[in-house]
């Protein structure tokens, strides 16, 4: 004969057991509160509208229309969908849940911005934004600059530092290493042309060196050089055309960061927040 008190005794030890008995009592719960709810929460409408959304989705994703069999399968698994969702809602699985609060804080922020990707700036606006932010949208400055060069090694910067002590202001060191003027090409460098030619240390050692005077030593992609930078040209101003693609996407992601900051205010100022820390 089978012990039923003994085994009840046993099984109500078991953790798994409790889990299961709490899990009953959540679900009979719901039921409870869903026997409560408005019965026109049961009524699910496929619209057309729905049909056609669905199907744009598939041939968006296929790359062909769908048959028949196709549409009555993507109808099913919208209804179950729609199912799942409303008794998900009646249980509050959406609650207390950080992957649902991400999304759907995710959703309301690209409402706020949603219409900023449809906007096409005109000519007035882009220069207006060009002209707040000169520092991005100006051309870059030139240099000229003759070097000598040194060799390689700690004697060869023993011996620039040497001829730089000795050198009187715009002296050309004659005599001392091998005079290089910079390639006809690099008259008026910029930093990336003049970094192509001689490294990107020699290039940082220019841009930051006095003009009229020789400096250094600085080490290129040849060895050990002294400079003297004979002239710096300012910048030319760039027109829109040449960096109207650049100014659009830098307006489009400054104006989507505006507009989200201030839908989020507005929301904000509807709200009493109060906020207690721990002690």
């Amino acid at each position: 004969m089978i012990d039923y008190r003994g085994w009840l005794r046993r099984a109500a030890k078991e953790p798994f057991v409790h889990f299961l008995l709490l899990g009953v009592l959540v679900f009979a719960f719901n039921a409870w509160r869903d026997t409560r709810a408005d019965l026109s929460d049961r009524h699910i409408v496929v619209t057309q509208a729905d049909v056609q959304r669905l199907v744009a989705l598939y041939m968006q994703t296929w790359n062909h229309p769908p048959s028949p069999a196709d549409v009555d399968a993507l109808i099913r698994d919208h209804v179950k969908e729609e199912i799942y969702y409303r008794e998900a809602l009646r249980m509050g699985l959406d609650k207390n849940d950080e992957v649902v609060r991400r999304r759907m804080r995710s959703k309301m922020e690209f409402l706020a911005v949603t219409s900023v990707d449809a906007e096409t700036p005109d000519d007035k606006t882009l220069l207006a934004f060009m002209q707040a932010h000169p520092q991005k949208y100006g051309g870059e400055p030139r240099y000229s600059f003759r070097t000598v060069y040194e060799g390689v090694g700690a004697a060869a910067r023993a011996a620039a530092l040497r001829d730089l002590a000795g050198a009187h202001g715009n002296a050309d060191l004659k005599g001392a290493g091998q005079r290089i003027d910079a390639p006809a090409a690099l008259a008026k460098a910029t930093k990336a042309d003049i970094a192509a030619a001689f490294g990107p240390a020699f290039a940082n050692a220019v841009v930051k060196a006095p003009v009229g005077r020789w400096a250094g030593p600085f080490e290129s992609s040849f060895g050990v050089n002294l400079v003297r930078v004979t002239q710096v040209t300012a910048p030319a101003p760039l027109s829109l055309a040449q960096v109207r693609r650049d100014v659009e996407n830098d307006w489009r992601a400054e104006t989507l960061a505006k507009r989200e900051a201030a839908g989020y205010q507005a929301l904000l100022d509807g709200y009493d927040v109060k906020i207690e820390k721990p002690q």
